[in-house]
């Protein structure tokens, strides 16, 4: 193999999930068409999740100084996005050609190997990797890996290639796009609909206007077409009777409401990411931050299977996360080009709609569909409010007393389990797993800002894999995405991804009726004991210790000598010596704690003596 991974496209999809790559331990090559960057930006800024991604990874800084809109709109209807914790309508005038060098830079400096000036031509794959044919700047080149993921776009060499499905709705109208120079443009931040269209209009810079012209009735097609200034100059007059001659621009493009995606993100060792999975009608910023969660979520996987730390089933649970979040953001999509871009038809349902955001409750539903902060993923059983969801970023105190954040935490790109109250069992139970899992005793504000969990297992992507405790919903949005049936997330996710005799993917997907302490462990029923790891393991006999420990027989094992009770931000661990037994049904619950950490860190991470 010439490396493990070849990234087809160098745009923000395809430089972070290079990054991701790199910081999992994969060698990477991206290979992009364009000899150099174009200066061009369709995009203006990112979510609000695209945004605590960008920290995890330590990102923020390289963007200078940002500003957050708390004001935002769904549909042209303006609402305060604030009235969700955590929620803003994203990061805007960040140009995308900014963020691609942001991310070309970090990807680079970890060691991605970048190749500009490659054009794909041919992809064959076969049953140990796929190699690709490209016109390079010295001719024609081969190159070989494991495994391929295209990130180039909506109109992806790689997806046409490699023969996936790519359904939807073809497009109904065409718009166009011009960065306008010379001319004097009142700003129309929110558009403004007019009888024959809608335009907006934004200064980008001192004598430089970003206007969209989407005029009624322009025959629309799936693929843009070159537009030239004079056609959208035109157009905008005729919506707007104001003139733009003697204007020119400096870039001038088209698109569509054109709405696709992919039946299937992965066929075999090709995937897709971004814009090369799906397509919709670009809105806040919401395009190019879907692709770069997409590379948050499968650049760990694949960096973990190419390494050898885990079965390349876990490929799979990116299909079942991320397509959901992928149709979720089509659908809200189209209805905001329903609500926005109708014509008069369309009246009736703006007017509902309009009555409709004066609940909060529809406020804050929507601040979470187009912030992606609602994205939830079904990670198994269990039912505490933050499992699936995204950490918040959220002050922490260490034993040193020093502070860091969940999402410092996150810049290495390791998964974390995040100890609260000072479980030694737990983080004795996670030390095989320390190649990859960072054990981290800290503690935050009060217990109540993590919905009574203390300790989490967070997933490299910052989404929460385990928890223990339990309390009240968060303020944040509810889960929305959590589906059940042959195909949907709970499938997807809760599939075996080895051994399918293996007790621990048994116990996640409840079918192991060999042993059901493995499915007490999970569910937090019955009674269960440290030999279930054991035999989840494939470790052999059970300790010992937790024998005498869950018998009443014997000194108990320190591990489970205390339960978590309080924060302890800086003191020192807990001294075995001195700690009194707990009473039976802690050492239980307590041990089923360990036991179902030790399922979860199987199924994420693999096997601790692989990797």
């Amino acid at each position: 193999m010439d490396t493990d991974v070849i990234v087809v496209g160098a745009g923000p999809t395809g430089l972070m999930l290079a990054g991701e790559l790199r910081l999992g331990g994969a060698r990477v090559v991206v290979v992009e068409k364009l000899a150099a960057p174009t200066g061009q930006s369709r995009g203006l800024g990112f979510t609000a999740r695209a945004m605590e991604v960008f920290d995890q990874r330590g990102l923020l800084p390289r963007f200078g100084q940002l500003e957050k809109s708390p004001m935002g709109h769904f549909g042209g209807v303006q609402f305060d996005y604030t009235v969700l914790e955590d929620a803003h309508f994203g990061a805007r005038g960040v140009p995308q050609s900014q963020t691609e060098a942001v991310l070309e830079d970090w990807a680079g400096e970890l060691g991605a190997d970048i190749r500009r000036g490659w054009e794909l031509t041919k992809l064959a794959e076969d049953a140990d990797g796929v190699e690709i044919v490209a016109q390079a700047p010295d001719g024609e080149q081969r190159l070989r890996a494991g495994y391929l993921v295209g990130c180039d776009g909506g109109q992806s060499v790689v997806r046409r290639a490699a023969g996936f499905d790519f359904p939807g709705l073809p497009a109904t109208r065409r718009m166009y796009l011009a960065d306008v120079t010379g001319c004097e443009i009142r700003p129309r931040f929110l558009g403004e609909r007019l009888e024959h269209g809608m335009v907006m209009a934004a200064p980008l810079a001192p004598g430089v206007d970003r206007i969209i012209v989407c005029e009624h009735g322009t025959p629309a097609g799936d693929r843009p077409e070159d537009v030239r200034f004079d056609e959208v100059a035109a157009a905008w007059e005729r919506i707007t009777g104001e003139s733009l001659a003697g204007g020119g621009a400096d870039w001038v493009s088209s698109f569509t409401d054109a709405t696709r995606q992919v039946s299937a993100y992965r066929k075999g060792r090709v995937l897709l990411a971004g814009d090369a999975a799906h397509v919709h009608l670009p809105a806040g910023g919401q395009g190019l931050s879907t692709g770069v969660q997409d590379a948050a979520n499968l650049g760990w996987k694949l960096a973990a299977v190419v390494r050898g730390g885990a079965p390349e089933g876990l490929l799979d649970t990116y299909h079942g996360e991320r397509h959901p979040v992928g149709a979720r953001l089509l659908m809200n999509t189209r209805a905001q080009g329903m609500i926005f871009l109708g014509g008069p038809e369309a009246d009736p349902l703006r007017a509902l709609f309009t009555e409709l955001m004066g609940l909060q409750e529809v406020r804050r539903r929507l601040a979470g569909v187009v912030s992606h902060l609602d994205v939830s993923y079904d990670l198994g059983p269990g039912t505490h409010p933050l499992l699936g969801r995204r950490l918040p970023p959220r002050p922490l105190h260490l034993p040193d007393g020093t502070a860091t954040t969940t999402t410092a935490l996150l810049h290495p790109a390791h998964g974390v389990l995040l100890d609260l109250t000072d479980n030694p069992a737990l983080r004795e139970a996670a030390a095989p797993w320390a190649d990859r899992v960072t054990v981290v005793r800290a503690a935050p504000d009060h217990l109540g800002v993590f919905a009574g969990a203390t300790a989490l297992l967070i997933r490299p992507d910052g989404h929460v894999a385990w928890t223990t405790g339990g309390g009240p919903l968060p303020t944040g949005p509810q889960p929305a995405l959590a589906t059940t049936g042959p195909g949907s997330l709970t499938d997807a996710t809760t599939r075996p991804i080895s051994d399918p005799e293996s007790r621990a993917e048994a116990a996640l997907s409840g079918t192991d009726t060999a042993d059901p302490r493995a499915g007490a462990a999970l569910s937090g029923t019955g009674a269960v004991d440290l030999r279930t790891a054991a035999a989840l393991s494939g470790a052999g006999t059970a300790d010992p210790r937790a024998e005498a420990v869950l018998s009443g027989t014997g000194a108990p094992d320190p591990r489970t000598a205390a339960a978590p009770t309080a924060p302890r931000p800086t003191g020192a661990a807990s001294d075995p010596a001195s700690a009194t037994p707990a009473p039976a049904s802690t050492r239980t619950d307590l041990a089923t704690s360990v036991d179902a950490l030790v399922v979860a860190l199987h199924h994420w991470f693999g096997s601790p003596e692989v990797g």
